[in-house]
């Protein structure tokens, strides 16, 4: 009896882990879509943000436009980047002696730990391999980096670039490349084949292990 009320305990507790990682990672089954207050505050602070002059217009409408069409769900943020020969100048942009890579890598040293903190993580982050195989045109080649970054939903995504202390990295990114920022919604995600084989022999183990004991325990009554 002891034993059965343990694995009732043990599978209720894995349930409820489940369960809350699961609401983690989509708060838009509880919390719901995004209302126009939120928006109203979340374009105030976007505002603050130190982007070129010439770019900021665009941005706000198409941030304010995508935030109406809010639909709860989680968001995978396509980054395509190409870095600048030389780091970028404009009002906002800071002193730095280093290179556009460096600088990129000082944004995302100190943001990615804000990004775990939104309940966002990359879910593909690599650098390209020469040019594209197809599409030559000079504006769509030559990518040097590509990051696809999974946030739970839209409010996830502006919480986390209108924290104040985002405001202070922001620029490093902006001064070292130029992005394609592209929000997507996910139709097909399936995660590495060796990861999922794992997940299953694991369970072929489990499984095989409580039948086992199963077994054992019916014999011995």
């Amino acid at each position: 009896m002891k034993t059965h009320r343990f694995e009732i305990v043990l599978a209720a507790s894995l349930a409820a882990m489940v369960a809350a990682v699961f609401l983690w990672q989509n708060p838009g089954v509880y919390k719901g879509k995004i209302n126009a207050g939120e928006i109203d505050s979340y374009m105030g602070r976007i505002e603050k943000l130190p982007f070129p002059a010439e770019e900021r217009a665009e941005l706000l409408k198409r941030t304010h436009s995508w935030l109406e069409h809010d639909d709860g769900k989680p968001v995978y943020m396509l980054n395509l980047m190409r870095f600048y020969p030389q780091l970028r100048q404009f009002p906002g942009a800071l002193p730095f002696a280093g290179t556009p890579r460096e600088s990129n890598a000082t944004y995302e040293q100190h943001v990615m730990p804000m990004l775990f903190q939104a309940g966002g993580y990359p879910a593909y982050a690599g650098n390209s391999l020469n040019g594209n195989l197809m599409e030559y045109a000079p504006e769509l080649d030559n990518w040097d980096r590509v990051l696809v970054v999974r946030y739970p939903d839209r409010r996830a995504f502006m919480n986390l670039v209108t924290r104040e202390d985002y405001r202070q990295w922001e620029p490093y990114k902006i001064m070292a490349l130029k992005v394609v920022l592209t929000p997507t919604e996910v139709e097909m995600n399936i995660p590495d084949l060796t990861l999922v084989a794992g997940a299953l022999a694991l369970l072929v183990l489990c499984l095989t292990g409580w039948w086992r004991a199963a077994r054992r325990s019916l014999l011995v009554n």
